[in-house]
């Protein structure tokens, strides 16, 4: 028999390097042609890696939760049917090309893994969503994988006892704050989840604090804004806008918009429309920065950040020019509902232009966001708050809120993004109710 090399695949155009986050077989397990081998990650994606071969796994060839090139050699395995050769002796060998293709990694869903009952442990994506299928209590089910860790097989070879439980609890979405306002209505789209209950760790007696290794996901997270943070300047600029207007409209089209669509209308997709609006005004801020170039970008794709128990995912409005608010509100549901589920695919992900977070859901009254590399430009929506304003007829109280603007300095001068700025405003104060919403 032959000793053959899985090599890691390509997971995507965009995609040069990713990690292994948890082996789905053993040494000396028999694996059949395409039966999944590991799940790797980028990008925030999680993706099974299919065999090659039918044979028996031999070795592993990296570590796990560590950024190895695509093409590089991730497990060896003994193919049946075939001639002897000698087993490699290293992970950096360029092997030859295989004999049999298989199919294209499938994405799953790249949810959290989230922590069980008993004892602290973590699970895969994979084994979650296999788990919730066959209504197996992972509670109950004896890992034989790396350390003890639960793996497909341990869950598809599972015989449940009479007693067990048949659910896996669905995850719910965290609320974080920065700045508070706790009497401010939210201006985010994002359908509220229930929160979740306080996360608990388990001290062992005469230890203060724990060491909790991050996994892949939160480690991607990591990697992208420390590449964010150390290679764009970021500048940052505040503007309050009168949403008076906006707030009258909304409040008076929600009830028909909910019978109507089957979803709330909330204040954020007109947020993003005048976003969008002020973007084709101003085509430098729908930019990024490119070996010393300034890429300027056709396409208006706007990514808006939705929140899980443990991770921010961003995923993307694609041509949001060319949808109307109710257009926009049902993508931004859309997405919400693929992130929270665990369906977000790269595909999700991929291609943003500019980001618009809603901050205010949070209660947050003013926020410096991270931009979202290598994107040239993000900016914070933050809490709506009646306030007294002076105007040329005297005073009035108004619908109020802070626009939070993060900038790349390299492309973006402060004239440039503060005339940006302006006309988002100005197209805020000019929706009415006469507006059609499609």
């Amino acid at each position: 028999m032959a000793i053959e090399q899985i090599l890691l695949p390509g997971l995507g155009e965009s995609v040069h390097e990713a990690s292994i986050i948890n082996w789905l077989v053993k040494p000396g397990d028999h694996v059949k042609k395409y039966d999944p081998l590991a799940e790797t990650v980028s990008d925030k994606v999680t993706t099974e890696i299919p065999s090659n071969f039918a044979g028996v796994i031999k070795a592993y060839l990296v570590d796990l939760d560590k950024e190895v090139p695509i093409g590089t050699p991730i497990m060896s395995i003994e193919v049946e049917g075939a001639a002897s050769a000698p087993e490699p002796a290293a992970a950096t060998s360029s092997p030859a090309a295989q004999p049999a293709s298989p199919p294209a990694p499938v994405p799953i869903p790249a949810a959290p893994s989230k922590p069980s009952a008993a004892g602290g442990k973590r699970f895969s994506p994979a084994v979650l969503a296999l788990a919730e299928e066959k209504g197996v209590d992972l509670n109950d089910v004896i890992g034989t994988g790396n350390n003890g860790r639960i793996t497909r097989k341990d869950v598809l070879n599972y015989t449940p006892s009479a007693s067990a439980p048949t659910s896996v609890p669905e995850p719910s979405a965290p609320a974080q704050a920065t700045a508070q306002a706790p009497t401010a209505p939210p201006a985010s789209a994002i359908p509220e989840a229930p929160k979740p209950a306080p996360e608990t760790i388990n001290f062992e007696p005469g230890i203060h604090d724990q060491i909790v290794p991050a996994d892949g996901i939160r480690k991607t997270i990591a990697r992208h804004m420390v590449q964010s943070a150390t290679e764009i300047p970021h500048a940052w600029m505040l503007v309050e806008a009168d949403v008076t207007n906006m707030v009258k409209l909304r409040n008076r089209m929600k009830d028909n918009f909910k019978q109507q669509e089957g979803i709330s209308l909330s204040y954020f997709p007109f947020f993003i429309k005048a976003v969008v609006q002020a973007l084709k005004k101003h085509p430098k801020i729908n930019t990024s920065w490119q070996d010393g170039n300034i890429v300027y970008h056709q396409d208006f794709n706007i990514s808006i950040a939705v929140a899980t128990d443990d991770y921010l995912y961003v995923p993307v409005i694609k041509h949001a020019d060319q949808l109307s608010i109710t257009g926009i509100a049902k993508e931004i549901n859309r997405l919400a509902q693929l992130t929270r589920a665990g369906k977000l695919t790269s595909a999700d992900m991929a291609d943003g232009t500019f980001t618009v977070n809603n901050t205010g859901s949070f209660g947050s009254v003013a926020s410096m966001g991270i931009i979202n590399y290598p994107q040239a430009a993000i900016m914070q929506v933050e809490s709506i708050n009646k306030k007294l304003i002076v105007t040329d007829d005297g005073i009035k109280i108004a619908d109020m809120v802070n626009l939070c603007l993060s900038l790349d300095h390299r492309i973006l001068d402060g004239l440039q993004a503060g005339r940006f700025m302006n006309d988002v405003k100005l197209n805020l104060s000019q929706y009415n109710i006469e507006l059609d919403l499609y």
